[in-house]
């Protein structure tokens, strides 16, 4: 089992920056994927962006490459996405995902990405 707490998200303007993070605590987080998914009102949550184990391999949702980087630090325990030129859209509750090699997901509570246009 492994927890997840995120940080990082509030209020922006458009074109602003923010950082989110995840910090994981229980079992080895480098045994992890991780990845982050985002949630907007009235809509079904979606991928943002997630990392591979080691870090060597990203993947984005069209929406946001070349705006996000995901990034980790397994001897922290945490991972991050960077957000970049924000847009109204990408309004939304954002939360962390991991993935073991069991397959097995966990989830973060999230946390709340406004961003005013």
């Amino acid at each position: 089992q492994v927890q997840l707490v995120e940080s990082g998200g509030g209020l922006v303007q458009a074109g602003g920056s923010l950082r989110l993070s995840c910090t994981a605590s229980g079992r080895t987080f480098s045994n992890y994927a991780m990845g982050w998914f985002r949630q907007a009102p009235w809509k079904e949550r979606e991928f943002v962006a997630s990392i591979s184990w080691g870090g060597g391999s990203t993947y984005y949702a069209d929406s946001v490459k070349g705006r996000f980087t995901i990034s980790r630090n397994n001897a922290k325990n945490t991972v991050y996405l960077q957000m970049n030129s924000l847009k109204p859209e990408d309004t939304a509750v954002y939360y962390c995902h991991a993935r073991d090699s069991w397959g097995d997901d966990y989830w973060g509570q999230g946390t709340q990405v406004t961003v005013s246009s």
